[in-house]
Parts: structure tokens; sequence; C-alpha cells
């Protein structure tokens, strides 16, 4: 993968990141969208991309046939004809018309903010990065140039590393890792799988993605007291971060703020009438700067929308990007993130935009009307549910049917935990969907077989940790984890709680693999050394600075 992005910017193009863990419909829906000149992939996955035109040139990198008697060639950057302003990548995100989008992300941009990021962290060869979230996230941009215009060692996680923090800890250990990013909700299970003191090497800890909760910075500073944590800010639209606050040792009240402008960025807090706000009044969120991107692919009206002249700037072509985003300015000059105003969301650090869902959804036939919602019941623990109306009776149309139907077009962190049936959306006096109305999940709302109670001691532990972490009333024999509800960090949480109550090793693999009940439970009984994936916590490449 960092052969294929290094020789796609080298040549001259843009690259558009194919996350094989998307369902290939998502992944044909990108490939239709963004009419590459060529798509570079490896012989395993060639079956996610059947059925695209056959025209399109197919790389397989992983034959190395092909490049036996291929001549080198040489050339310097500037025979190329590029300029700053060229792309350097598309990366898609949820969109809310039903389809991803393309964010056109130009050199300049980056380069801005790997420069900022250099002189503030000032890295060297000394240092190490952890290479670990999924290259469809731009986050993934810092962390493969950041370290390779410096000299830094570029570790690479193993595939879904980034989901559990008991590899993620051994592999900070192991490759003694100097600086890493993570969403708050990993972060804090780190934090909860390590001991004081451990992890010396981490001098830098960036949590961005969503929101930081305060409670996690003193959990910071006992766990981790030599390294800094620093709170990020920033949409796909303008290049990974454009703000940075450093979380200092005295502490935290209230929200945590999101820092300041980074170097070449402007922020802008504007009213209704696009006039700044004074300090500590909320409004809207707008960046100015070389980091805002050159729009959405294709979509020019969209673009026109949310890519809107810079009136603050002397430059006529200075664009700035409209968040959507609430903040307000603070006494001491750094900015508080307030959320969002509209019904974008972000769950376990993805933007998810629900009406791509929704949109997704109303593609099945007995389906009228589907409105989707984060709950979050447990504070710090937000999950989709999908309230629908449809011309069935009921009873005819349930949780299972519905997550088949979306399980092929959306990636896993989009599916909702639950699916409530409704006679009627409810609606407040003057007319408007009553979001506050929709009532909470059932047990009937999600995606479970007919009860069946769990059989020994192994399956019987296992019902009851399931039950506690996703904190409903029973779980049978044969209930699958993701169903009711589960999702990539609760994972972590079980696992912990299995290895101190069983006494077992268990590997974030078992259960995604094995996530019945009771095919997780015969896992559990046999020797973790003749498990089929008992390698994968272990797993981790590096890419050296040589």
């Amino acid at each position: 993968m960092i052969v294929a992005v290094l020789a796609v910017l080298k040549a001259g193009a843009a690259y558009v990141p194919l996350d094989s863990g998307y369902p290939p419909a998502r992944l044909h829906s990108m490939v239709g969208d963004s009419a590459p000149l060529a798509l570079i992939t490896q012989q395993d996955l060639h079956h996610l991309f059947s059925g695209i035109d056959p025209a399109l040139p197919v790389i397989d990198i992983s034959d190395t046939t092909i490049w036996s008697d291929r001549q080198k060639i040489r050339r310097a950057p500037s025979s190329v004809n590029l300029t700053s302003s060229h792309l350097a990548y598309v990366i898609y995100t949820s969109g809310s018309s039903g389809l991803p989008k393309g964010v056109m992300v130009q050199h300049r941009a980056v380069v801005n903010r790997l420069v900022w990021m250099q002189r503030a962290y000032k890295l060297g060869p000394t240092d190490a990065i952890l290479q670990k979230t999924p290259f469809g996230f731009d986050v993934s941009v810092w962390e493969i140039f950041g370290p390779l215009i410096v000299g830094a060692r570029l570790v690479i996680a193993s595939r879904d590393g980034h989901k559990n923090p008991s590899y993620l800890a051994r592999a900070i250990a192991e490759h003694e890792i100097t600086i890493i990013e993570f969403v708050p909700s990993m972060l804090r299970a780190v934090l909860e799988h390590i001991q004081t003191g451990e992890l010396p090497s981490l001098k830098f800890v960036i949590s961005g993605g969503e929101d930081l909760p305060s409670e996690l910075v003193p959990l910071f500073r006992e766990k981790l007291p030599h390294a800094d944590l620093l709170n990020t800010y920033g949409p796909t639209e303008a290049t990974i971060d454009v703000t940075a606050w450093t979380c200092s040792h005295s502490p935290t009240l209230g929200r945590v703020p999101i820092g300041r402008p980074i170097s070449n960025t402007q922020i802008y807090i504007l009213d209704k009438c696009g006039q700044p706000v004074p300090e500590g009044v909320t409004g809207e969120l707008y960046i100015g700067g070389v980091q805002v991107a050159s729009g959405y692919l294709k979509r020019p009206e969209l673009t026109a929308e949310k890519f809107v002249r810079d009136p603050f700037s002397e430059d006529p072509e200075a664009r700035m990007y409209q968040t959507g985003d609430l903040a307000r300015w603070i006494s001491d000059g750094n900015i508080e993130f307030l959320g969002r105003n509209d019904f974008q969301v972000k769950i376990r650090g993805f933007r998810v935009e629900l009406g791509e869902i929704e949109a997704r959804l109303l593609d099945h036939p007995a389906l009228r009307e589907v409105i989707v919602v984060a709950r979050e019941e447990v504070p710090g623990e937000k999950r989709l549910v999908a309230y629908y109306t449809s011309n069935k009776e009921p009873g005819e149309l349930g949780a299972d049917q519905l997550r088949a139907h979306l399980s092929p077009l959306v990636p896993e962190y989009m599916l909702p935990s639950a699916y409530v049936p409704l006679q009627a959306l409810p609606v407040t006096p003057s007319g408007k969907l009553d979001r506050g109305a929709l009532p909470p999940p059932e047990e009937g709302a999600y995606d479970v077989p007919a009860y069946e109670p769990p059989r020994g001691e192994i399956e019987g532990t296992l019902a009851s940790v399931w039950a506690d972490v996703l904190e409903i009333e029973r779980v049978g024999r044969n209930d699958n984890f993701f169903a009711l509800g589960g999702h990539s960090l609760l994972v972590v949480r079980v696992l912990n709680r299995l290895r101190r109550t069983l006494q077992v090793e268990v590997g974030i693999r078992d259960l995604m693999t094995h996530a019945i009940l009771s095919e997780l439970a015969s896992v559990l009984a046999t020797p973790i050394e003749n498990r089929k994936h008992s390698h994968y916590d272990s797993e981790c490449s590096v890419l050296a600075d040589k």
C-alpha cells in the first residue's frame, strides 16, 4: 500500500484509497464516481472489484513478474509539471444524499499540515510512528508521510489492529513508538488497559476525530505522565487537522478546548448573518486558509454550497469551508467545540451522515419512512438506531431483514444496532418530526433469534458478560454479539472481562469471526495454540527509514 501510494504521487497523479473492508457495492460506487485511470490492487482482493468496467486497467501490485522486465525510469519531479494546486488525493466521506462524496485535497494543503506538524513536534530519525488508521481516512495521510519526510520509522499496524488496545499497547512497547493518534473512545480503552508508567517511549499522543471527554485528561496524566496529550480538530475538507491544543497538567473543567488555528489557517466563528460573534457566544465554525480542500469531486452545487468565498481575505480566490460545527471563542483565545448543527454524527471517530443510512434503507421496497438517530443511553457510548414505517403488517418485517438489506451497502460502523418499527413517526404540534419522542429500542428491535438459554459454564459466563457490557436483560446461546448492538470498541471491553473471569487468552479475531455466543464458547474451549487465528494479535510489520 505504501509503495502504491508513493508511486501514484511520483507519477504525478492523485490517489483514491479503497478500503477493502468496505462492502463491494460501496467500492464500486467510489470507482465509478472517481473514474480512475487505473486500479491498483492485489490478488486476494480482485473479487471485490468483479463487475467493474472491463476497460479499466487493473494493476496487480503483488504480481512481481510484471515488473521484472520494466525499465527503471528516473526523472526529476519538475518534469511531471505539477504545481502545489494539483490534487494529492481524493478521500470519500459519508454523504447526506445517500452517496459518499469525494473530497479533493491539493498538495499545498497536505504539505502545510506536515510542515506544521514537524515544527510543532520536531520529529526526527529517532522517532517512530504507528500507522494504524485505515487509509480511507485522512489521519492516515500524516501517519504515512509524517515519518517519511523526516527519516523517522514508519511502523505498519496489522489489519484491524487499530481496534484492539492490547495489540496497540504491545506494538507501542515493542517498536518504541513515540507519537500516535487515537479517537477518544480508543484512547480510553488503551488507558484502561495499561498500568501507570507503561509505554515510556511515547512523547506525544494525539486525540482527534470526536470530542475529547474532560475526564480522560486526568486519566491520561495518571497513566502516561511522561507524554503530552494533544487535542486536535479538523474535517476531511480541511486536510486532517486545523486546530490543536496541548492539554495542560492543571485540572480541566468543562469541555476540553480544541485550541487555536495551525499555521496558514484561519478559523472564523460566525452568526447566521455571516458576521463574527463575540467571545463566549456560540456560532458556526468556518475554516479558511491553505488547507481548505478544492471541493467535492463532480459535485459543483454541493461544492458551491459548502466552499464559499472568504470575505475576510484580500485574495478574491480565497475560499472558506462551512463545517456545520458549533463553537465559541473562550477568554484565553482558544476555541471550544460545541457539537453539530445538523444530523451528522461521529461514531467511534467515524463521520456518519445519518441521511446516507436513511437513503440506503429506503431502497428496501417495503419501507415508507426512515429516521436514523444516534442514541447515547450511556455516556460515551453512541449507538445508531433506525426508526421506520412500512407497508407490511406488524411482525412481517424485522431487524434481521433490514440489517441483511443494509449490510452489503454501507461499512460496518454505519449499521444501526436496532431497528424500531412504528405505526407513524412522532411529530410536534407544528407537524415537524419530534426526535425527542422517538422511543428507546426494546429487545425485539435487535436482530436476534428466538431465545435459547446458555449451556455450561463458558456459555453462561459469556452471556453474563455480553449482557452487562451491552446493557441488555438477557443473552441466548444463538445470539450474535454485533446484532445485539456490539461494535469494535465494545469487543475490547468484552475481551478484558473474559480474560479476568475465565482466565483464558482470547484475541479480538476470536470474537470478530465467531460472533455467535455458542460458537465463541467452543473456540474458548480450544487451546489457543490450536486456534486458526491465534497469531493475529502479534502481527506487525515495519517499513524502515533506510
